[in-house]
């Protein structure tokens, strides 16, 4: 069973460009654009990019994986209705899987086991969610 509903998937496979927040070795918190997948295999956001290796969010993962993970838009500016999706949870450094990405994707790849999920403008009511592990 997922941990996301139907509708969340749904919106997830629909849009292939989120946030991503790490903390930095200081504290500071980092949010960068990032590519992404929803892996219902293991029902995980899958994120990669281009030279995703060498990046700060690399390093930060490295350091401690926990991560935030925002998708979001506007499904109509009138009336004004936001809606997306947060994720947070605990990020994977896999070796292999950016491949699958596209074209200049690095190899390396996050896995994010969602932790903590919230949704709003997706589903008729705001969702918010603590997943057991």
């Amino acid at each position: 069973m997922s941990a996301f509903t139907d509708a969340e998937i749904a919106y997830l496979s629909g849009q292939r460009l989120g946030r991503l927040a790490t903390v930095g070795p200081t504290g500071q918190p980092h949010v960068v654009p990032v590519g992404f997948r929803y892996n219902p295999e293991h029902d995980t956001i899958d994120i990669g990019g281009h030279d995703f290796a060498k990046r700060k969010k690399f390093t930060d993962v490295r350091a401690n994986p926990k991560v935030a993970f925002v998708v979001d838009d506007l499904a109509s500016v009138s009336p004004w209705r936001p809606r997306g999706i947060e994720i947070r949870g605990k990020a994977e450094i896999l070796p292999s899987g950016g491949e699958r990405f596209g074209p200049g994707y690095d190899l390396e790849i996050f896995r994010v086991r969602p932790r903590r999920i919230v949704s709003w403008g997706i589903e008729p009511t705001r969702r918010a969610v603590t997943v057991p592990r």
